[in-house]
C-alpha cells in the first residue's frame, strides 16, 4: 500500500529532531508498490530516508521523501556444512538493530558488533555503517533495488558497489537517487566469528562468555553510556568522519601532544595499510576544547565529544552547523586537519 501525506511535519521522522515539513511524503510496504509509483511527476527534488538517523534537515523540504516499510528477515540459504555462509535476506524497511537481536538470537555471526546503531537496513547498505571494527559491507552478499530510470529492478554484488569508509557507489552524484534498495541479502556464519580487538570489547565481553548475544549485549551496554538515546535528545550518532592521515603527519601531531601533555603520553589511533594512520575525530575534538560545550541550543554531547547533539529539543539547524564550522575550524588550526560530517545535509 502507498500512503501519501503533503506538508509532513518530520519532527519524529529525523533523529536531530529538526522541527522542519515536507512538501511530500510518500511511504509504501511492498516491492511491488514501487512500479506504481509515478516517479517522473513526484515534486523535486526526490530523498529516500531510511530511519532519518544519519541526516541534519536544513530547512524544510520542498520536494518528495521516500520511505519504506518492507519489512521481513528470511533465511534463504543453509548448508550442514559448518563453514558455508547462512544467507539472510531483510527488507529494507526493518529496523537495523532488530536484525542484529534476530541474528544474535538466531546463533548467527557477523552483525553483533554492528548492534545499537539507529537506523534501517537498506541505509546500512548506502552508507556502509560500521562500529567496533566491523563495517557492513564486511556481511553483504547482494543489494536489490529498484532502478526508478529504467524502472526495473536490479541487483548488485557486494564488489560492485565501491563500498568504503561510509560511503557506497550510491553516494556517487551522477546516481545518486536513481536504485532504491528493496532488500539486502548478508552472508552470516554459525562459525564463531568474534571480533574483540577495538576498544575495551574484549574485557567486556569474556567473562560472560564469547557469543553474539554476549557481544551485542556488551555493546549496547557500552553505546548506551557513551551516547545519548535519541528519544531524549536528538543527534545523528557520530557527526565526523574519522581521518586518516599520513604516517609523518601524525608523527607530528603526537610529538606536539607529547610536548603538550607529558613524554608518556599516546596519541589514539589506528594503524592502517599503506603507512596510513586514522586518528579519532573525538579525541581532536576534546583537545580543543569543545566537550561539553553548548552554542544556543546545539552541544557537544559530554560523555562523547563525536557527537552533536540537540541539547534543547528546540534548536535550529542554523545553530547545529554553526557549531560544526567552529569544531571544523579549531581542529583544522590545531592539527592541520579538515574534519567532514558523516552526517549528511539536506
Amino acid at each position: 500500500m502507498i500512503k501519501t501525506t503533503y506538508y509532513q511535519d518530520m519532527t519524529r521522522l529525523n533523529t536531530f529532531g529538526m522541527k522542519v515539513k515536507a512538501r511530500c511524503f510518500v511511504e509504501y510496504d511492498s516491492v511491488a508498490d514501487l512500479v506504481d509509483i509515478e516517479f517522473e511527476e513526484l515534486a523535486r527534488p526526490v530523498l529516500h530516508i531510511g530511519g532519518g538517523s544519519n541526516l541534519l534537515f536544513t530547512d524544510d523540504f520542498k520536494g518528495t521523501i521516500l520511505h519504506s516499510k518492507i519489512n521481513f528477515i528470511e533465511i534463504l540459504e543453509e548448508s550442514s556444512d559448518c563453514p558455508s555462509p547462512v544467507l539472510v535476506s531483510v527488507g529494507a524497511g526493518v529496523v537495523f538493530d532488530d536484525f542484529c537481536a534476530w541474528a544474535a538470537k538466531e546463533g548467527l555471526w557477523g552483525v553483533e558488533n554492528l548492534s545499537y546503531i539507529p537506523g534501517e537496513v537498506g541505509a546500512s547498505a548506502v552508507q556502509n555503517i560500521g562500529a567496533y571494527g566491523v563495517e557492513v559491507k564486511d556481511v553483504i552478499r547482494t543489494v536489490y533495488c529498484y532502478d526508478t530510470v529504467e524502472e526495473e529492478f536490479v541487483n548488485f554484488d557486494v564488489e560492485d558497489l565501491g563500498y568504503g569508509y561510509r560511503d557506497s557507489a550510491f553516494k556517487d552524484p551522477e546516481i545518486k537517487g536513481r536504485y532504491i534498495v528493496t532488500h539486502v541479502v548478508f552472508a552470516l556464519s554459525r562459525t564463531p566469528q568474534p571480533k574483540l580487538d577495538y576498544g575495551h570489547l574484549k574485557a567486556a565481553v569474556e567473562p560472560n562468555g564469547v557469543t553474539p548475544e554476549a557481544i551485542r549485549k556488551a555493546i549496547i551496554k557500552i553505546r548506551k553510556e557513551k551516547l545519548p538515546e535519541t528519544s531524549v535528545m536528538g543527534s545523528a550518532g557520530s557527526f565526523f568522519k574519522n581521518p586518516v592521515i599520513g604516517a609523518e603527519h601524525f608523527e607530528r601531531i603526537e610529538s606536539a601532544a607529547k610536548a603538550e601533555l607529558g613524554q608518556d603520553y599516546k596519541v589514539p589511533h589506528y594503524d592502517l595499510p599503506d603507512g596510513l594512520v586514522k586518528v579519532p575525530a573525538a579525541w581532536m575534538i576534546e583537545q580543543c576544547g569543545w566537550k561539553g560545550r553548548r552554542s544556543g541550543g546545539a552541544a557537544v554531547w559530554e560523555k562523547q565529544p563525536l557527537v552533536i547533539v540537540n541539547y534543547t529539543g528546540e534548536a535550529f539547524p542554523e545553530e547545529i552547523i554553526g557549531l560544526e564550522r567552529r569544531i571544523v575550524a579549531s581542529v583544522k588550526a590545531k592539527f592541520d586537519i579538515e574534519l567532514h560530517p558523516e552526517v549528511e545535509h539536506i
